[in-house]
């Protein structure tokens, strides 16, 4: 009897699949980006400190120390669907919770939540994506899933002028984060049954069958650690700025809250636009070490502009925007190149939880030294001390990304400075 081999999944089946991942993707990134804008109302209505805002924003990462590895092991043992799935409706209870008490302790444990399934959903959502889209247009694809998802953080930036009235009470932002979290339990949804469909009329590759073991963590290799590296300094040097940068901008700089979140937003408008171009751009030509180590030459001076001269603030965040853009499309997907696709979840997995830890600490960090300097708008240099430390990241994210450009040079290199579209993994 004649075995029956199904195609592979149209075009327009892949894409629809990035579209209704991208969207669970939008509500988790509006959810994260929505406490940046309320920072000042925080510390006006509830009495909140910096300490307090970045601790609300460090818990979110906290749990991912330990939750988004596991993620990583659920999405290999029970698939992507499923994981999806728990990881949206974890994405949806923790907002609810963070809405509905002034309290830090209940309002922390809420973000605390968010922080475990939205995280793992990044997870399951990049790994998708490597399953949809390995060997065919897989840079590309990541930079459309990052601009959709970074609408969300624009459009939760960018709330103070289409929202203006909300920000009358702390707690009418939140409500509508919540509104956008739903979305991450609708994208989930619709990619369930939309991979449901695939495998009875698809060939589709498989995201593990096999049994992960714990000693496989430490057989990634060099270049493997090396990106890790270079994302936590450089997510570390990106996110906990964004969480103090529209009071930064209102109490150094004098802008409105409205201007300053479209300031902070920059980051977002520019990666919408041109991560998915320097995706489809780095398909074509490789060089993935070589860019990310110029991305992270970008981030050095931005800061230190920002904290002692009155240069125009565009000039800043756009350099900031260009490298927020280059570093991420072409970052995520090289793990693919370098990982074997059964351990996948297992690697982002990894990878994320350690992003998580400098995020954690980061945010803590600098919410202690603005505390520590007395930042407030009465003294701007006390802002001074927290943006030394990010531009000493980006030191650190162009090391990273030199050594691993030498390792992918030399003899146990994976083809990240070689490989272009329709090439197989070395």
């Amino acid at each position: 009897m004649t075995e029956t081999v199904l195609p592979e999944p149209s075009p327009l089946y892949r894409w629809l699949v990035l579209i209704f991942v991208s969207l669970a993707m939008f509500g988790s990134y509006y959810v994260y980006d929505a406490l940046s804008p309320l920072a000042d109302v925080l510390k006006q209505q509830l009495g909140f400190t910096d300490l307090d805002i970045g601790f609300l924003q460090a818990i979110y990462s906290f749990p991912n120390i330990f939750t988004v590895l596991i993620g990583g092991y659920v999405i290999d043992r029970i698939g992507l669907r499923k994981s999806l799935m728990i990881f949206g409706v974890l994405s949806f209870v923790g907002p609810a919770i963070t809405a509905a008490s002034s309290h830090l302790s209940i309002m922390a444990t809420g973000r605390l939540i968010f922080g475990m399934g939205a995280e793992s959903l990044n997870v399951a959502v990049v790994t998708a994506l490597a399953r949809w889209f390995r060997g065919k247009e897989l840079s590309f694809a990541f930079g459309l899933n990052l601009t959709a998802s970074r609408l969300g953080t624009f459009a939760a930036l960018n709330s103070p002028t289409w929202a203006r009235a909300a920000y009358a009470n702390w707690r009418t932002p939140f409500l509508i984060a919540l509104v956008f979290a739903a979305l991450s339990l609708v994208g989930a949804a619709i990619y369930w049954f939309m991979e449901v469909w695939a495998e009875k009329n698809y060939s589709l590759g498989k995201v593990s069958t096999d049994k992960v073991v714990f000693a496989d963590l430490w057989k990634f290799g060099v270049s493997y650690w090396l990106i890790v590296a270079l994302c936590i300094v450089f997510y570390s040097a990106i996110f906990p700025f964004q969480t103090f940068a529209v009071k930064f901008f209102m109490e150094a700089h004098g802008t409105s809250r409205e201007f300053g979140g479209f300031l902070s937003s920059m980051l977002t408008l520019f990666a919408m636009i041109a991560t998915p171009l320097f995706g489809l751009w780095v398909d074509r030509v490789g060089k993935r070490a070589l860019l990310m180590m110029f991305g992270s030459m970008l981030l050095i001076p931005v800061y230190l502009m920002m904290a002692y001269t009155h240069i125009n603030l565009y000039v800043p965040m756009a350099m900031m925007g260009v490298a927020f853009s280059l570093i991420p499309a072409v970052m995520w997907p090289s793990v693919a190149y370098i990982v074997d696709q059964s351990k996948l979840g297992t690697a982002y997995g990894l990878m994320t939880m350690i992003q998580n830890i400098g995020l954690f600490g980061l945010n803590l960090l600098v919410g202690w030294a603005n505390n520590f300097r007395h930042a407030d708008a009465s003294n701007p240099a006390g802002y001074r001390l927290g943006m030394w430390i990010f531009s000493i990241l980006g030191v650190l994210g162009v090391v990273f990304a030199f050594l691993l450009r030498q390792r992918e040079l030399g003899p146990h290199g994976h083809g990240l400075e070689t490989i272009t579209t329709g090439e197989s993994e070395a």
